[in-house]
């Protein structure tokens, strides 16, 4: 299979989605990128133990997309490895009436990874720059002073989350945590055909929510300001990547490779050793062990 370099997906320089493809051309089938799979899934899960066990570092992945584009499947199988102690999955809905008496950012920093952790953001704090663009109207359950109607939602307003997201991650990263962004990068076309699968599929009927049509409607406007989030956001401390999320199997390869070599960048990483007097005496404990 043909080596995948993380630097191809991270974005550098201003990008416009419209010209990034959703599938990436290698020759290779299903079978050698879920054999691929298996071999990354075995070399993180011995680094995470070290990790865990090191309890300096932590790792923030987020995960963001458009409806079926493959978040929820590529979380069970890239982390499937992972001693279980060792990462949590939050899945970030519409706020809850107790998150929205605080600012937008504080439920994500109450699921900030504890050191030695992975935390996945399934869908993250991006939520508030990209569906509360498409839909303005949210903000104003936010109770925020001076904003009495969507019109006092000026370009200022999302200028200054955009800086908020930035210090916020800037501040968490300062501190200790990795964090990588992940941008699924599915066709319009090829969530049609998923969508419509979840309807012609029984046992995936419970998938399928009317709701996504609503904002395939509005997906010309998701792209807009996806691109422009992306472009505002992707910082050396917490980069993004774009995706290519028309093959699953695909997708779950490179995100799992990247994880990798970010974490084999953590150089100080190391196992604790046995306290001297403990180690000086382990032929004795394994006599007392054996009887």
């Amino acid at each position: 299979m043909k080596s995948i370099n993380p630097d191809d997906f991270r974005v550098i320089d201003t990008i416009e989605l419209s010209k990034i493809p959703t599938e990436l051309a290698i020759d290779s089938d299903d079978d050698e990128k879920k054999e691929e799979l298996v071999k990354i899934q075995q070399k993180l899960s011995k680094r995470q133990d070290a990790m865990y066990a090191h309890n300096r570092h932590a790792f923030l992945i987020c995960l963001q997309g458009m409806d079926t584009s493959g978040k929820d499947s590529l979380i069970r199988e890239v982390f499937k490895e992972f001693n279980p102690r060792g990462v949590v999955v939050h899945s970030f809905k519409t706020p809850n009436s107790t998150e929205l008496e605080h600012d937008y950012l504080w439920r994500h920093y109450l699921a900030l990874p504890e050191k030695g952790k992975f935390a996945v953001f399934n869908r993250t704090h991006y939520e508030n720059v990209l569906v509360t663009r498409v839909h303005p109207e949210y903000i104003l359950f936010e109770n925020l002073p001076g904003i009495e109607k969507v019109e006092d939602i000026t370009p200022k307003f999302w200028e200054n989350r955009m800086e908020q997201i930035n210090n916020f991650e800037s501040h968490i990263a300062q501190n200790g945590t990795t964090i990588l962004k992940f941008y699924f990068h599915m066709s319009k076309e090829e969530q049609r055909k998923r969508l419509l699968k979840r309807l012609e599929q029984p046992e995936d009927n419970w998938k399928f929510s009317t709701g996504d049509l609503k904002e395939r409607e509005r997906w010309d406007d998701y792209m807009l300001y996806y691109e422009e989030a992306i472009n505002k956001t992707a910082k050396e401390h917490a980069p993004w990547f774009i995706i290519p999320a028309d093959d699953k199997e695909m997708a779950r390869v490179i995100v799992a490779k990247i994880i990798w070599e970010a974490m084999q960048k953590l150089t100080d990483i190391s196992e604790p050793e046995l306290d001297p007097k403990v180690k000086a005496n382990i032929d004795f404990y394994k006599e007392q062990l054996s009887k």
